[in-house]
Order: structure tokens, then sequence, then C-alpha cells
């Protein structure tokens, strides 16, 4: 968020602060951007207009209450065990089934694919975005709406990346799709 600020204070002083080029220009992180796409397009993947985000403590009474449902003992799997597995998942834009075809018979990943499931359930029931949510989503977005995307990549002449080198999946193609 520092670093997005500075780039957009950069930009300012170089455009000025009421020139157009400078109101134009999008900066933030990937979140904030994906943020901004979201607000103006998340009804289009089944999100209301004013959908929130679960912070940590709200993903973790969510799993809790996921687990007591499906009598899933928090001694053989913790919770902050399932919420680093699906936060994998979804850094690799894999949906629930997607990730309960991929961890096939292990019983331990499928109890995870089974809280995953009923997670994201009870998230978008309640117009919630985790963290994660707020790229996938987006990455969804694009792939499935070609006006939404040809938009986008009309509005993007350059995007231009701070430390590239560290983005992961979701990310890489997120900008694949707006390039």
């Amino acid at each position: 968020n520092k670093a997005a600020g500075e780039i957009k204070a950069r930009l300012t002083s170089i455009f000025g602060e009421d020139s157009t080029e400078a109101q134009d220009i999008w900066t933030g992180t990937f979140h904030s951007i994906c943020m901004r796409i979201l607000r103006r397009y998340g009804e289009m993947v089944g999100y209301g207009s004013g959908f929130g985000i679960a912070d940590t403590d709200d993903q973790k009474k969510l799993i809790a209450e996921c687990m007591k449902q499906l009598n899933i003992d928090a001694k053989f799997l913790p919770a902050k065990s399932i919420l680093t597995e699906i936060s994998r998942a979804k850094n690799h834009l894999m949906t629930p089934a997607e990730y309960q075809t991929e961890v096939g018979s292990d019983s331990r990943l499928r109890k995870i694919g089974m809280v995953y499931e009923m997670y994201q359930s009870r998230l978008q029931s309640s117009n919630l975005l985790d963290f994660d949510d707020i790229i996938m989503q987006t990455v969804g977005l694009l792939q499935n709406f070609e006006n939404v995307r040809t938009n986008l990549q009309n509005r993007f002449r350059y995007i231009s990346i701070d430390e590239y080198q560290d983005t992961n999946q979701a990310q890489f193609q997120l900008v694949s799709l707006l390039a």
C-alpha cells in the first residue's frame, strides 16, 4: 500500500494533481485494483454491490462453524491448516470442486475440500469475499465476460508491476487477462 501510494504521488507530481492524465492512472496493489473492478462488475460474478470483505477473524469463525457442522475435530485438522490450504487452492485458481478432484483419495485433503466447499458457499450467501477471493473472482470475471475483459484491456495501455518476480499464479493470470 505504501509503495502504491508513493507511485501515485510521483505520477501526480509529474502530471499535476488536477490533470486528466493523473486522474486516469490506476495505481494500487493487486487487491485494490481488483476491488475497484469488482465494485463495478461484481454482480456479474454473483456478488451484490455492497459486498464485504471477511477478515482473518471472520474466516476463522466461519471455518470453525463449517468444521463443527462437518464433525471435523480441530485436534485432527486445525482451522489454521485448513485456511492455509484453502488459500493455496485459491492462489492456484481452484474452485472447491476442482480442489476435490485434485486431492483424490487423500482423506485429510478431502475433509479440507468439504470445508472449502461449505466455507465458500457461506461466504457467497453472506455476500462476502475473503482476501484470496478478491483476485480469484476478478480472474473469473475476466475469463467469463469478454465485454468486461475487452473494456479493461482497452482501458490499460501499459501495466507496470513492482516486484513482478513475487507474483503468484492468480496474479499472473490476472495480468495476462488484462494485457
